[in-house]
């Protein structure tokens, strides 16, 4: 049974923990965070021990490091985890910078460790199953691939000074998803529009928290995704991709298939407001996925690279919104 450390006991560690105790393939054997009380608290419910961050790593009955720490430290401690020969799990984004990027994926290399990145939409069931009923040729080629995103609410504005970003911290997700919608061919401009329309204050920590990125391939595909920081009705998450033969789309979750039609109209019932909740299968099947990765040799859906690459995509968001030019790639 592999067993793993965890530093970070925050909402996305507690998941993690959580996934990995369930598992029936894994143990938790030590949490690390820089609040005392939070790592206690978690490492009563999955059976753990408490260790400070360098010890765990160093552990000699711990086989994989899970990393859920704020972003700034994600580099270091998979750099340090790498020469401790530990596998890796970690969250996005490596780092918020693309050379750090590189120089961290060079020392992973060079160690021969696995490393996987948290980008677990690839894992939920119906995106999933979205992407493999594209690549068996359903639609014919893809031509315009749209993404959706929206969050109930921003984060706290003191979250955002050290996020990176919108397009480093929510966006994301969105451009390594197109580029697993997009099956191997890279996207080759950028062009990003974005604003402030829910809260000055995120203007004022220089963000944005409404946002729209064009994207267009070498050989014509096209990619549209939409962010917001607001969305009053649940936390919006959909795909769609047209293809040549026909379109593929993924909706959004509701909490139940109960609808309710009367005299005032036909309606559904509300979807998830929480992205744990929403992605709750997704977190699970990543655990699993990153199981198979270690015990059997299946090579990662999300590895070292698509961080690189998808980090690089939100560097050209960046300057694209700097500058208001179609950046290539």
């Amino acid at each position: 049974m592999l067993r793993f450390g965890i530093l970070g006991a925050g909402r996305i560690g507690n998941v993690h923990a959580r996934s990995i105790a369930s598992s029936g393939r894994a143990k938790v054997s030590y949490i690390a965070d820089a609040m005392p009380d939070a790592a206690s608290k978690l490492a009563e419910v999955v059976g753990a021990k408490t260790a400070p961050l360098e010890e765990v790593i160093a552990a000699s009955d711990v086989d994989a490091i899970l990393i859920a720490t704020p972003t700034d430290t994600h580099a270091d401690l998979i750099e340090m985890a790498a020469r401790a020969g530990k596998a890796i799990l970690c969250e996005k984004p490596v780092s918020l910078s693309v050379s750090r990027i590189e120089e961290c994926l060079k020392v992973v290399d060079a160690a021969g460790v696995p490393l996987m990145i948290g980008f677990h939409r690839r894992y939920d069931p119906n995106f999933s199953v979205l992407e493999k009923r594209l690549r068996a040729g359903e639609i014919g080629d893809p031509e315009i691939i749209t993404i959706t995103c929206r969050d109930p609410s921003a984060p706290p504005v003191s979250y955002i000074e050290r996020s990176g970003g919108l397009y480093r911290d929510m966006m994301i997700h969105d451009f390594d998803m197109a580029r697993f919608l997009l099956g191997g061919e890279e996207v080759a401009t950028v062009h990003a529009l974005g604003g402030v329309m829910t809260d000055p204050a995120i203007g004022k920590a220089g963000d944005i928290d409404t946002a729209a990125v064009h994207m267009q391939t070498a050989s014509g595909k096209m990619v549209v995704i939409t962010n917001s920081r607001r969305a009053t009705y649940g936390h919006d998450q959909r795909i769609e991709v047209h293809g040549s033969k026909g379109l593929l789309r993924a909706a959004n979750i509701h909490n139940t298939t109960v609808e309710l039609a009367n005299e005032n109209g036909w309606t559904e019932d509300a979807i998830p407001f929480s992205f744990v909740e929403r992605y709750q299968a997704a977190y699970t099947a990543e655990i699993r996925k990153f199981l198979d990765y270690l015990e059997k040799g299946e090579a990662p859906r999300a590895s070292g690279h698509d961080g690189l690459m998808a980090q690089k995509l939100a560097e050209a968001a960046t300057e694209s919104l700097k500058t208001g030019s179609v950046i290539k790639l």
